[in-house]
């Protein structure tokens, strides 16, 4: 099937499908014209690499998990090598909630703070996308 038909029953753009091939995830032969032609089998792969860029993971980690990946959903088969690369990303995530979660607090703080003073020092104003305290926009 050509390009077209592969985004047609799969929903992902052409564009979308020729980058996954530049990475490695998908594979095309080419015709006499130039053309691409995918097999039955690319609707499948096409559909594990959407769950898998769902679930977060580089292209570079779908490239490592593709071939352990079995079904739509995928399931993947559970080898070692496998179980160390999901679990690094999984610490990737966890560390990058954490960062979140520490970025978040001190806004929340810096927020709280800034009302808190605000309420002390200044009158209420009636112009509401203007801080009279800080001079500008709000």
């Amino acid at each position: 099937m050509r390009i077209g038909e592969l985004s047609r029953r799969t929903g992902v753009h052409a564009h979308q499908l020729r980058y996954y091939e530049a990475q490695g995830l998908l594979q095309a032969e080419r015709g006499a014209n130039g053309y691409r032609d995918y097999d039955e089998s690319a609707v499948l792969r096409v559909k594990q690499i959407r769950h898998l860029l769902g679930a977060g993971l580089s292209s570079e980690d779908i490239a490592y998990l593709l071939p352990c990946a079995v079904g739509e959903a995928p399931e993947l088969l559970g080898c070692p090598e496998l179980l160390t690369a999901m679990r690094s990303r999984l610490q990737r995530l966890d560390d990058q909630l954490a960062r979140l979660a520490r970025s978040r607090g001190a806004l929340a703080d810096y927020i709280e703070a800034a009302e808190r003073t605000g309420r002390e020092t200044y009158p209420p104003f009636d112009h509401p996308g203007l801080d009279p305290a800080c001079g500008s926009a709000a």
